[in-house]
């Protein structure tokens, strides 16, 4: 699979300086937490689970959250174990196409080796399963249960541990529970895939919920959090892992954002009627907070809504001007340090203080791909939503 493989490789060469490369679930962990973009979250409870699956890896979807916990009511658990079952032997037995990178949202360790066991051949569809409420206490049988599981099938699982416990939030216990979380994933650290933020249950604690028109980070009490997580664990010195924005709660009814007409080719010259279309959809605050996602080193997104996938990936893909400076920055002749000016004579490029990051961009660009010069956010979506 690979982003934006579902264009065709005629709109994918007007798009792209540098194609995004290929993956698959075998493909190392370095280049799969990077290449997560918009997690698709789905209850286990749906009656044509499969369908769903295929239907959005036509649609460019590439990861996916089958939920056993939150999204479905407690009485519910045993039929939607049943049913995760079915659906996985369904697209195990159909077979015609390619599945996005599939996980399972559990609620206790018992539930990985079972589910593991009870999914037979089919497992070989699973990449592994999202960890709810994680703290040191919690998290290590979810991850002892993950080993079990991965001897017991012969094949490689990953962790999702979801930050989101009260611990975390309340400011007498946050450096413990982050301390102890940190020891915890760093001993299974060729597990964990990505830690993810679960900022409803943040909110949930102190009775709020952001409007459409504010970002996780208009809300004080939750960014103080998010910048805590990067601090001690999304680190660029190697001990830092990838961490994922938070989920957006709005969408419209539509899937599609774009009429039909407006996607045939992403250069029409109809820019400012596609930013009107984006106001409309009320997609604005959406927008904004991929961006912030990204300024305070948040990577992907949990997706509960078709519809905030396309977005997702667009303000994903590197542009032409980030790939030149990352370049430039990392040419063997610069491991000296020192100061350029940047190709597009707009800004400094420090040579040591910007490694780091141009590390990113490029591990960013061999996941999403590189941009043509010229073409930005609007003509990539254009394509694509």
């Amino acid at each position: 699979m690979r982003h934006f493989g579902h264009l065709s490789p005629e709109i994918r060469r007007e798009l792209f300086h540098r194609e995004p490369v290929e993956f698959s679930p075998r493909s190392p962990a370095r280049l799969l937490s990077a290449a997560l973009g918009a997690t698709l979250y789905s209850p286990a409870t749906r009656p044509r689970l499969a369908e769903d699956v295929r239907k959005q890896a036509r649609n460019g979807v590439v990861s996916m959250v089958l939920c056993l916990e939150d999204s479905i009511g407690d009485a519910d658990v045993a039929d939607a174990e049943e049913n995760l079952v079915r659906q996985f032997a369904d697209l195990a037995e159909d077979g015609t196409g390619e599945v996005p990178l599939l996980f399972v949202r559990v609620r206790e360790p018992a539930q990985i080796t079972g589910l593991a066991r009870r999914l037979g051949p089919a497992v070989s569809l699973l990449s592994g399963f999202v960890l709810p409420k994680f703290t040191e206490e919690r998290g290590i049988p979810f991850l002892e249960a993950l080993t079990a599981a991965e001897a017991a099938c012969g094949q490689r699982f990953f962790a999702m541990p979801v930050l989101e416990s009260p611990e975390l939030l309340h400011l007498e216990t946050r450096v413990e529970t982050l301390t102890g979380i940190a020891r915890t994933v760093d001993k299974y650290r060729d597990r964990v895939l990505a830690l993810r933020l679960g900022v409803t249950d943040f909110c949930s604690a102190y009775g709020l919920r952001r409007s459409p028109e504010m970002t996780a980070y208009d809300v004080h009490i939750v960014a103080s959090v998010i910048a805590d997580v990067v601090n001690v664990l999304g680190r660029a010195d190697g001990t830092g892992f990838t961490v994922t924005g938070p989920v957006w709660e709005y969408f419209r009814l539509q899937e599609r954002m774009f009429k039909p007409q407006l996607r045939r080719s992403p250069f029409t010259g109809r820019a400012e009627e596609l930013r009107a279309t984006l106001i409309e959809h009320d997609m604005d605050g959406l927008l904004r907070e991929i961006e912030l996602d990204r300024a305070n080193g948040l990577m992907g997104k949990t997706c509960i809504h078709p519809s905030h996938v396309a977005p997702v990936h667009a303000l994903s893909v590197v542009s032409h001007e980030e790939f030149s400076d990352a370049t430039d920055i990392l040419r063997p002749e610069r491991d000296g340090g020192g100061v350029l000016r940047s190709s597009y004579t707009n800004k400094m490029n420090e040579v040591k203080p910007h490694r780091a990051w141009a590390e990113r961009t490029l591990l960013r660009a061999e996941a999403f791909g590189v941009a043509r010069e010229g073409v930005g956010f609007v003509e990539l979506l254009a394509a694509t939503a």
